[in-house]
C-alpha cells in the first residue's frame, strides 16, 4: 500500500476457520417496496461465511482493509456482536468500504457496486498476518477477493501459500463476477487455484460458464481431475452435489418459502467448513449445510437471514433428516 493502514487491535490467538476478502455496505431494494427504499445491510462473500460459521458454533476470524469511514465502524460493529474475531482487520486512512446495491426480478437478483479502489482492493502480501493464518485450521477464500485488483490477488495468493506451508487446510469458492474481469482471465486464475485447496465450493451456474461443462457430474469431474480432493457443487434449489474420487452425494433442495438468495451459498460455505471443523463427515455436514443454505433464503439481504445452529438443528429433525451432534 502507499499509505500505511492502522491494525484495529493487537492480533489474537487464531481461531479455527480464517478467512481473507472484501466486505461490502449492502443496500437491498425489496421486490415488493416502493422502489426508492433501500434496506442497508452487510455482503462480502467471505465475511458472510465467516459469520455463517460463527452462527454454527465454529470459532472464525476476518482478515481485510476497511475504510476508516462509519462503513468500516458498522462492520466492526457487526463482527464484535457476532464473535467473528477482527484483530487482524486494517483500516486505511483515505480509501473507502466497498459498497453492493442488491435488486430483485423474475430473473433473480442483480448485484451493482461501488468498490473501485476500496480499502480491501488496495490490500498487499506484506500486509497479511502470517502466524495468525498459520495457526487457523481451515482458511477460507473466493475469486472475487481474487478479482478486485491485481494487489489483492497477489495477497490471496500468498495467503494460500502461508496456509499450504502450514498445514492449514484451504477452502476455495469459484463465485465469479465478470464486472470484475475478463472470462478468460478468470478461468485461468481459478483453474491454477484449484489444485491448491482442500475443500472447493463452486456453484453450478458460475461453473457452466468458467469449464463449459453443463452437467453437475461433468462438472465436478472436472474440478476433481484439476486435484481438488472434496467438491462440493451448489445447485441453488436443486440442492448440491458432493464429489471425492471415493464419494458421490446427490442432496435434493428443500421446499422453502425463499424470499431472497443473495447470500445462500455463502451460508452453504460457512455451515459446512463448521460442521466440518465440529466433526462430523462430509456426507452429514453436507446435508446440514444444504439445509441452512435454503433456510437462509427466508428474508432479504446476505447476513441478517441467515440461520443459528439451533434452528438448522430444528429443522434437520422436522424433516427427518439425522441431525449432526451439537
Amino acid at each position: 500500500m502507499s499509505t500505511s493502514p492502522d491494525l484495529v487491535s493487537p492480533a489474537l490467538a487464531s481461531p479455527a476457520l480464517v478467512s481473507l476478502g472484501e466486505p461490502l455496505i449492502e443496500f437491498n431494494r425489496p421486490r415488493e417496496g416502493d422502489g426508492r427504499t433501500w434496506l442497508q445491510g452487510f455482503g462480502g462473500d467471505s465475511q458472510n461465511v465467516v459469520i455463517a460459521a460463527a452462527r454454527q458454533g465454529a470459532s472464525t476470524g476476518y482478515l481485510t482493509s476497511l475504510g476508516k469511514d462509519w462503513m468500516g465502524d458498522a462492520f466492526l460493529e457487526l463482527w464484535r456482536s457476532e464473535g467473528v474475531d477482527a484483530s487482524c482487520v486494517m483500516r486505511h486512512p483515505t480509501a473507502p468500504t466497498g459498497v453492493s446495491f442488491v435488486t430483485h426480478s423474475e430473473a433473480g437478483h442483480k448485484f451493482d457496486y461501488l468498490r473501485k479502489n476500496s480499502a480491501a482492493s488496495l490490500m498487499a502480501p506484506a500486509d497479511l498476518p502470517r502466524d495468525y493464518i498459520a495457526g487457523a485450521r481451515y482458511f477460507h477464500l473466493s475469486a472475487i477477493g481474487q478479482a478486485i485488483s491485481d494487489s489483492a490477488r497477489a495477497t490471496c495468493d500468498a495467503a494460500i501459500e502461508i496456509a499450504r506451508t502450514a498445514g492449514v487446510k484451504v477452502s476455495y469458492d469459484t463465485n465469479l463476477r465478470l464486472r470484475l474481469w475478463d472470462l478468460d482471465v478468470a478461468r485461468a486464475v481459478i483453474d491454477a487455484t484449484v489444485p491448491r485447496c482442500d475443500v472447493l465450493l463452486p456453484s453450478l451456474d458460475d461453473s457452466q460458464l468458467l469449464t463449459g461443462l453443463a452437467s453437475p457430474d461433468a462438472i465436478v469431474d472436472y474440478y476433481l481431475r484439476l486435484g481438488a480432493p472434496l467438491v462440493a457443487l451448489k445447485m441453488a434449489s436443486d440442492g448440491c452435489l458432493i464429489a471425492t474420487r471415493t464419494l458421490r452425494l446427490l442432496l435434493a433442495g428443500h421446499r422453502i418459502a425463499s424470499v431472497d438468495a443473495t447470500g445462500a451459498g455463502d451460508t452453504f460455505d460457512g455451515a459446512f467448513l463448521a460442521r466440518l471443523l465440529a466433526g462430523d463427515k462430509v456426507p452429514a455436514a453436507a446435508r446440514y449445510a444444504n439445509l441452512a443454505a435454503a433456510l437462509s433464503t427466508r428474508g432479504y439481504g446476505a447476513v441478517t437471514p441467515i440461520p443459528r445452529a439451533a434452528e438448522v438443528q430444528a429443522e434437520l429433525a422436522r424433516v427427518g433428516a439425522s441431525a449432526p451432534p451439537p
